[in-house]
């Protein structure tokens, strides 16, 4: 079934290699475009001793389709940083 209306929902998953290198730079893009973040969710291994120095953050995004994807693009030109999207369609109600 294909659908060619409805509102695209955006979901981007951010690989970070390096989370003590780069953190502060993914946190100010974070905050630049918070208003069309959903929902952020972070991922990295961790045990009592260790705290592993990658990461995955996961973020539903809200609003403009080319905001939430300049924010994608962004994060991509940082070096360590990988982005892939996922885009469902939700037929117009």
């Amino acid at each position: 079934m294909t659908m060619s209306t409805g509102k695209k929902h955006i979901i981007l998953g951010i690989h970070i290699l390096d989370r003590m290198k780069d953190a502060v730079e993914v946190q100010k893009l974070f905050t630049k475009y918070g208003s069309h973040i959903k929902t952020r969710l972070g991922l990295h291994e961790v045990s009592g001793d260790f705290c592993a120095p990658g990461g995955i953050v996961i973020l539903e995004m809200h609003g403009e389709e080319t905001v939430c994807r300049e924010l994608g693009q962004k994060l991509q030109a940082i070096d360590g940083i990988e982005v892939k999207e996922m885009i469902f369609t939700h037929p117009e109600v």
